[in-house]
C-alpha cells in the first residue's frame, strides 16, 4: 500500500487563526490566569487585537473571565477530551487490529464517524494492496464497511441526511439509491457486521464490525483485502471478535447478540 504525504500548511503570522493560536497559546500550567496587559506582552500583539479576540473566544466558550483577567474555557477542555478519547480508542484497539491483520492476512483499519464521513484513526497495510487510505483521511460513509456499520448504528436523521445530501458513486457496486441504503443498514443492522464487495474501490473487499455497547457505535475496525478469494465468513469472525474485545477493554464486558454470535 503506498502513503500520500499532503505538504506542510504554513499559517500567515496575521492571519486570524494564527493570531487567535497566539493567544490561546499564551496560558500555561504556570500561568492559568493572564490579564489583557499580560496577554499582548506574551503574544506581542497590540492591546486593542488582544482585547477585540478575547471578547470573541468569551461567547465561543474558549475563555472565560477570572478575577484579574482571563482563563481557558471549558469548551475546550470538552474539545481536548475528544481528542483524549479518541487517543485512548486507538490505544485499546490497536492490540486487536494487529491480531486482525495477522489472522487474516488483511490490511486492518480503525475509524470514526464524522458528518457523515469515515475518518481513519489507524491503519496496518498490507503488501501490494494500494488503498486510498491513511491515517486522518476521510471517505464517504455510504460505500464502505467501515462507514456503513457506523451508520447502521447512527439514527434515522443521520441517515436520511446522507442520502438527501446524495450517494455518490465511487464504483458500479457503489449503492447509489437512498431506499437500498436503508434496507443494507437494516440487515447490518441484523447481523452485526458490514461487507463492502468492491463498493468503494475495484478489486477490493472488506467486513467491518461496530465497536459498541448500545446505542451509537463509537468507532469501528475492518478487515480489507483483495476481493477475489476473499473469505468473508473468516474474516468475519476475527473482526467480531476483535470488535468486542476492544469494547471490553474500553468499558467492560457488552451484551449484543447479533454481533457475538460467532464471535466467542
Amino acid at each position: 500500500m503506498t502513503a500520500t504525504t499532503e505538504p506542510r500548511v504554513r499559517l500567515d503570522p496575521n492571519s486570524v487563526l494564527a493570531r487567535a493560536g497566539s493567544i490561546l497559546d499564551a496560558f500555561d500550567g504556570a500561568h492559568p490566569v493572564l490579564s489583557l496587559s499580560e496577554l499582548a506582552a506574551r503574544t506581542g500583539l497590540p492591546k486593542s487585537t488582544v482585547h477585540r479576540f478575547a471578547e470573541q473566544l468569551l461567547v465561543l466558550g474558549w475563555f472565560e473571565r477570572a478575577s484579574g483577567g482571563y482563563r481557558v474555557g471549558m469548551r475546550l477542555f470538552e474539545v481536548g477530551g475528544l481528542a483524549d478519547r479518541r487517543n485512548r480508542l486507538r490505544d485499546q484497539a490497536l492490540v486487536h487490529l494487529q491480531t486482525v491483520a495477522a489472522v487474516t492476512g488483511c490490511a486492518a483499519h480503525l475509524a470514526v464517524l464524522d458528518a457523515g464521513e469515515v475518518v481513519y484513526l489507524e491503519k496496518l497495510p498490507i503488501r501490494g494492496l494500494t488503498l486510498p487510505t491513511r491515517d486522518g483521511g476521510r471517505m464517504p460513509a455510504h460505500c464502505t464497511a467501515l462507514g456503513k456499520v457506523m451508520l447502521a448504528y447512527a439514527g434515522t436523521e443521520e441517515i436520511e441526511r446522507i442520502i438527501a445530501r446524495g450517494l455518490e458513486p465511487r464504483t458500479e457496486r457503489t449503492i447509489v439509491d437512498g431506499a437500498a441504503l436503508r434496507e443494507e443498514l437494516a440487515q447490518i443492522r441484523r447481523r452485526g457486521v458490514a461487507y463492502d464487495r468492491e463498493e468503494a474501490c475495484r478489486g477490493v473487499a472488506c467486513v467491518a464490525a461496530p465497536i459498541r455497547g448500545s446505542g451509537r457505535a463509537v468507532a469501528a475496525l475492518s478487515a480489507t483485502g483483495f476481493s477475489q478469494g476473499y473469505d468473508f465468513a473468516a474474516v468475519e469472525g476475527a473482526v467480531r471478535r476483535a470488535a468486542l474485545a476492544t469494547w471490553d477493554d474500553l468499558f467492560g464486558p457488552a451484551r449484543h447478540p447479533e454481533l457475538s454470535r460467532g464471535a466467542r
